[in-house]
């Protein structure tokens, strides 16, 4: 991995766990699913507190599911430090209640989703350190398919090439990150990139992994049980 010069300073993950498990087909939110025996977000937290960043983990989830997650730490003996913080009505809120956590402004501030159990070392380390040097780091993969757009009833063909599919972990700058969430909530906000977007900041794309899948569908539980298998041990 590259010099990590910022690695002396205060790092955050917010990791959002505010889903639930309707399109999975399952009473039970995907977070909390079992992939080889442990739970997603188990590995989601443990994929940060495994690199050189070592950030301070801010878990947001529902209130109606922190008794349930204490539960399944004492139950797996998970004793990754983090906080615990309520999620709230959209992603936007509940990334907002997670910021209002952290005093520091010269902090870095990941946001990465919990469902994201797969992403490796080099991309947390990759995303903190191209933040530090340019203000903010969003991890994507370029689209291996073709792509259409529907404008007025009429499909449009795209220039693959300049398609982007975005990932998390997405980091920036906490007095820049706070400064954006201050903004009032707007439907087109999908992602903290496009909330940082509308202050007229340019957004920073760093290499993502195709293995960093974001556990949707059921399928994907098996899918990722195949690449964290063929993963070497930490």
């Amino acid at each position: 991995m590259a010099d990590l010069t910022f690695a002396s300073q205060k790092n955050y993950a917010i990791i959002v766990a505010g889903g639930s498990g309707s399109r999975m087909q399952s009473a039970l939110p995907k977070q909390f699913l079992l992939l080889n025996g442990l739970p997603v977000l188990m590995h989601t937290i443990r994929a940060f507190e495994q690199t050189s960043v070592k950030p301070g983990i801010i878990l947001v989830l529902p209130a109606s599911y922190h008794e349930y997650w204490q539960e399944l730490c004492q139950t797996y003996q998970f004793t990754t430090p983090h906080l615990l913080v309520t999620g709230g009505q959209t992603r936007f809120h509940s990334v907002k209640n997670g910021i209002d956590q952290i005093t520091e402004d010269d902090a870095l501030i990941a946001v990465h989703d919990a469902v994201r159990p797969l992403t490796s070392r080099q991309i947390i380390e990759t995303s903190y350190l191209h933040a530090f040097e340019h203000g903010n780091a969003v991890t994507a993969v370029k689209s291996r398919d073709s792509v259409r757009q529907l404008v007025n009833h009429t499909s449009v063909s795209l220039i693959r090439d300049h398609i982007y599919l975005i990932q998390t972990p997405q980091t920036f700058k906490a007095a820049l990150l706070k400064k954006a969430y201050q903004q009032p909530y707007s439907e087109k906000f999908t992602d903290d990139a496009s909330v940082v977007e509308q202050l007229g900041v340019e957004i920073q794309l760093t290499e993502g992994d195709y293995q960093n899948i974001k556990i949707t569908f059921p399928e994907d539980i098996a899918i990722a049980e195949l690449l964290l298998n063929k993963k070497p041990s930490a």
